[in-house]
């Protein structure tokens, strides 16, 4: 049946990202720009709805080539920073006074509205059948953008047909990252998700065969997996609920780390787990509710993170 069939499980989950706020049109993926892994249409309007001052020197500067001087220059900086470190501190523009910020996160409060209208303009973007490669035709099945930016990568499998470890070995076999902008470590997608019916895996570095998937499960009544979600998909709190605006907006701006080596360069990016995500947000809800000087238990099995999750 075409119900079972991967395109659907595509625009399932593509509709219910639509319909809680993500900016998605069929047929998007043409606007890509695969040469610096952009989307420049959602940077421009980004800066225009933030920072009109930023757009209108760009303007007054280059003329009609401003959102191509502005792309070489968040791809430099993508280049030589990562992804993380600009979209959270922002770029430097021949020009422009102070940084240009490339996404605003959640403020403290709410009491400066400059902050909060920012925050709200935020454009998070899902773009299917994206063609990534300027050397080959190769589809990704979905890409996340936040204002332009790609964040993350996600190849779908459904169970009726294949299992997640086909979408794993799609990365593994399929996606070399050599030479690609959008799947470089850390300058390009900052996680690529494996997504089954059932399951989710994750990896922050793909490396040909030697690339490492782990687990963003739920758990299931203390195993692995995810526990049966009614009539719906067992993997539906991957979008409906990490992938949320708010939520997903704060991974990004606060849950990932960038770990460095001695030359203070990137060695690896932290994505947290499901059960990391959960217990962390749990642990500051009941800080809230209760107040600070309570104690708590983090119980994780061996190797699962308990530090990072604490810490």
């Amino acid at each position: 049946m075409s119900l079972h069939k991967e395109i659907s499980f595509e625009d399932e989950i593509c509709d219910d990202l639509e319909a809680a706020g993500w900016l998605y049109e069929a047929g998007s993926a043409a606007c890509y720009d695969r040469g610096r892994a952009l989307y420049p249409e959602d940077l421009q309007l980004w800066l225009e709805a933030s920072q009109p001052a930023v757009w209108q020197a760009l303007t007054k500067a280059h003329g009609p080539a401003a959102i191509e001087v502005l792309a070489d220059r968040i791809r430099k900086s993508l280049n030589d920073r990562g992804t993380l470190d600009v979209l959270r501190y922002g770029v430097e523009l021949i020009g422009v006074r102070g940084l240009v910020s490339l996404a605003q996160f959640a403020p403290a409060s709410g009491l400066n509205p400059d902050i909060v209208a920012r925050y709200q303009a935020n454009r998070l973007r899902v773009v299917r059948q994206v063609r990534y490669s300027k050397a080959n035709e190769n589809c990704i099945d979905l890409v996340l953008f936040l204002n332009g930016l790609p964040v993350a990568t996600v190849e779908l499998k459904t169970d009726f047909t294949q299992s997640i470890a086909d979408a794993i070995d799609q990365y593994k076999l399929d996606r070399n990252p050599k030479g690609e902008p959008l799947l470089t470590f850390h300058t390009g997608a900052l996680v690529h998700f494996a997504v089954s019916n059932h399951d989710v895996m994750m990896t922050t570095r793909l490396a040909g065969g030697a690339t490492r998937f782990l687990p963003f499960n739920r758990g299931n009544n203390g195993g692995a997996g995810n526990p049966a979600d009614g009539a719906g998909h067992p993997t539906a709190y991957l979008w409906r609920e990490v992938w949320q605006r708010d939520s997903w907006l704060e991974i990004l701006g606060r849950y990932m780390i960038g770990q460095r080596d001695k030359k203070k360069q990137v060695s690896a990016l932290i994505f947290p787990r499901y059960h990391q995500l959960d217990a962390t947000r749990r642990l500051r809800a009941a800080v809230r509710a209760e107040g600070a000087g309570g104690r708590f238990l983090i119980q994780h099995s061996a190797g699962s993170g308990k530090t990072n999750s604490i810490a």
